[in-house]
């Protein structure tokens, strides 16, 4: 028996509108003007015989009818995207997309991509730089990197470390006419912080008990990569990551003058869209990933 199915641009354009509770977002995420979307909406009721929306100037507003239809439309194109998602998985199980913030990449992962390939020479990782959110239901990226407390909704979150930030600065720095030997030497020093964030070293320095402390001078700089990179140059003193600045410290391109951590209460996270099976190149990043950020010797390997 043939199946009487509504068509399925018509659905699309009706659970896009009912989600974005407007015809022109809905046009946007699909790529088509509004008006299309506005025939198709009316396509389907009249293929249906009900009203799905109310409409008005400013918005449109599911009937009665449209959210109980909406329920099982949903369901339904989630089913049709899982399906498709594992065949496509199948076919290109060993190409994995990512997308890591560009300090993350630059000072730990590439440093350590050999190590990877080594263990998996069939798996061809795509990666791409970025700061903001991914939105796994349009992105092709696969899997991410991110920064911040662990609280993003519908993605599957996975803990990697801890982010604790140190004072970082060159031996020369360190070597110079005023050493650093305590917190309080600090006076004398210039201060590098990121922009934005410079209740950082406020912090810090009240953990370290000269919270009154007046350095000689301070630089604003836009990315914590760039204020890495300025105390390397002997510019002043910055706080780092310790996981990421691990190389340079670990090979004597910058030193921790103090040994008091600042636990910024946040972390970094592999994240990808719920509920979507891993590939096996998937799997295989994910494992690798999360061992060698708990590994406390990786820098040390490299």
């Amino acid at each position: 028996m043939m199946r009487r199915l509504p068509p399925l641009n018509a659905l699309r354009a009706f659970e896009a509108s009912a989600r974005n509770s407007s015809f022109i977002a809905a046009s946007q995420e699909l790529h088509v003007t509004a008006s299309a979307v506005s025939h198709q909406i009316k396509t389907l009721e009249e293929y249906l015989g009900v009203s799905l929306f109310s409409r008005s100037k400013r918005k449109v507003e599911l009937t009665p009818a449209g959210e109980q239809y909406l329920t099982g439309i949903k369901h339904a194109l989630d089913e049709i995207e899982v399906a498709t998602q594992r065949l496509t998985a199948n076919q290109e199980a060993n190409v994995v997309q990512i997308s890591v913030a560009p300090n993350f990449l630059t000072r730990w992962l590439m440093p350590r991509m050999g190590r990877f390939q080594e263990l998996y020479p069939d798996v061809e990782l795509q990666i791409n730089a970025s700061m903001g959110l991914i939105d796994f239901n349009r992105a092709s990226t696969d899997m991410a990197v991110y920064f911040g407390n662990g609280e993003w909704d519908d993605i599957e979150v996975h803990f990697l470390r801890k982010v604790m930030l140190v004072p970082v600065c060159s031996p020369r720095l360190l070597a110079g006419r005023m050493p650093l030997e305590k917190p309080e030497d600090l006076r004398h020093q210039t201060l590098i912080y990121v922009s934005k964030r410079k209740y950082e070293w406020e912090n810090w320095l009240h953990q370290a008990g000269v919270g009154h402390l007046k350095p000689k001078g301070s630089m604003q700089i836009s990315s914590g990569q760039l204020a890495t990179a300025a105390a390397q140059e002997s510019l002043g003193v910055a706080l780092a990551d310790s996981t990421l600045t691990s190389r340079e410290i670990a090979s004597g391109r910058l030193v921790v003058p103090f040994d008091i951590q600042l636990d910024t209460h946040k972390a970094f996270y592999l994240v990808y869209r719920k509920n979507r099976p891993l590939t096996a190149g998937m799997k295989a990043f994910k494992e690798w990933l999360m061992a060698e950020m708990q590994d406390p010797d990786s820098a040390e390997q490299n």
